[in-house]
């Protein structure tokens, strides 16, 4: 009985050991966001990041391998939860697709720390030396696949104008959608960035949709 007990004590041991790392490991995540956000990525700081979460360098590098392992899971992670929440299923016409876009738009504009550090490191990344220039080499190629399939298949049912091209429309959408959200950041209070970009997708889909209408 008492080896039972025992047991059953070390197990549980073990699970609040787990609980504790998993919530340290999300609290330098989070302290990594703010990081990278206000100084970039070349010049934050793994010591000044362990301080913020109240933990060594050495107990940081015991969850991330180095400043690069660091960068890379703040970006998957932040990529993960947004393809859940927003890319997890197919959108059967374009006015669904730029609706989303919307709400994502509405979602960024609720993470002010977050999208400083995307643009931040977007900047940096252009560098092909730069740890997140994969990443994000990676994250347009896929964005642009994602939405120009969508599109495509409102071409396909007769939604869009045929000839549309799809890709060009996917791409120039990417680059509106970041250029509004850079404005944001530099000017949260004055720059309204969801209703820019509510703006230029209703105008799209008028311009491209066969019977010209816009958002839903």
């Amino acid at each position: 009985m008492e080896q039972k007990e025992s047991s059953r004590a070390g197990k549980a041991a073990g699970r609040g050991t787990y609980a504790v790392g998993d919530e340290r490991r999300l609290r330098i995540l989070d302290a990594a966001v703010e990081h990278f956000a206000q100084w970039g990525f070349h010049a934050s700081s793994l010591a000044r990041i362990a301080k913020d979460v109240g933990i060594t360098q050495g107990g940081l590098l015991h969850h991330f391998r180095s400043k690069e392992d660091l960068l890379v899971q703040v970006l998957e992670r932040t990529e993960q939860h947004d393809k859940e929440k927003f890319f997890d299923e197919d959108f059967s016409t374009a006015a669904e697709c730029y609706a989303n876009l919307v709400r994502l738009t509405e979602y960024n504009a609720a993470r002010l720390g977050r999208t400083r550090m995307f643009n931040v490191l977007a900047a940096e990344a252009g560098d092909p030396g730069h740890p997140a220039h994969p990443y994000f080499v990676r994250r347009y190629a896929e964005l642009v696949a994602v939405m120009s399939a969508s599109l495509q298949r409102a071409v396909d049912s007769g939604e869009l104008k045929e000839g549309t091209d799809v890709i060009e429309v996917a791409e120039e959408t990417a680059a509106v959608m970041d250029g509004l959200q850079l404005q944001w950041v530099l000017d949260p209070r004055r720059f309204d960035m969801v209703s820019r970009f509510r703006a230029y997708a209703d105008r799209l889909l008028r311009s491209i949709t066969a019977e010209a209408t816009g958002l839903p």
